[in-house]
Parts: structure tokens; C-alpha cells; sequence
């Protein structure tokens, strides 16, 4: 039988959270990618706890996504510099990116890089 396109999709997931888990001092940058908006946590696994995020549901964000929409390369990168910025205002620098199981390549791609430029380190 074929797997299925979410399928494969969970398949990764599952792997690649055995081996990322994000600690006090190096939390998790989880991405979650749906068609229409693009979420972002830093998430603390030990305490089960979410520290900072961003999407593109976020009413501070909503003018930047007037003109470029919200499924677009460009508005992940808005994502990640936000989340980015409200990760080092709470005094984190370093975190474990975790792709939520997507292909690191456009969106994803794209919010991991700005995050990095703001500041964040992984």
C-alpha cells in the first residue's frame, strides 16, 4: 500500500522528535506549516511549557501581511524575525529548530533563515 502524503509527513515527525528535544536552556523552535498561515514555539519539554511565539495569525503582524498574503515565503520570514525577537527579548539565544516533520525548503526554509539572522543561534 502507498503512503500518503501526511502519512509520510507524520512518519517524519515522530523521527525527528525522538531525537530534538528542547531543554530550559536550549528550548525547542517548533514550526507548524499549514496552506494558509505558518506557527513558530519555543517550547521548554521539560516543564511541558511554551516561552514565546508568533504566526501569521498575530494581530501585531496582520499590516506586514497586507500586501504579501500569508501563504508566501516572505511572510515566514516576518514569522521568524518576530519570533526571533521575542525569543531574545525573553533572554533565549539558542534553541533546537524542529521542521514539525515538513521538508526543510520554502516556508520553512524561510522562517528558520530570518530567525537566524535576527539573532537566534541553532
Amino acid at each position: 500500500m502507498k503512503i500518503t502524503r501526511k502519512a509520510a509527513t507524520q512518519r517524519r515527525h515522530r523521527r525527528i522528535r525522538r531525537k530534538v528535544f528542547g531543554t530550559p536552556e536550549r528550548p525547542r523552535l517548533a514550526v507548524f506549516r499549514s496552506h494558509r498561515h505558518i506557527y513558530a514555539q519555543v517550547i521548554d519539554d521539560v516543564a511541558q511549557h511554551t516561552l514565546v511565539s508568533a504566526s501569521t495569525l498575530d494581530r501585531e503582524l496582520r499590516e506586514a501581511f497586507k500586501d504579501i498574503g500569508t501563504a508566501t515565503r516572505e511572510a515566514a520570514a516576518v514569522v521568524g524575525r518576530s519570533v526571533a525577537q521575542r525569543a531574545l527579548q525573553a533572554g533565549i539565544c539558542q534553541v533546537v529548530f524542529d521542521r514539525g516533520g515538513k521538508l526543510y525548503h520554502g516556508r520553512v526554509q524561510a522562517l528558520a533563515e530570518a530567525a537566524r539572522e535576527a539573532g537566534l543561534q541553532f
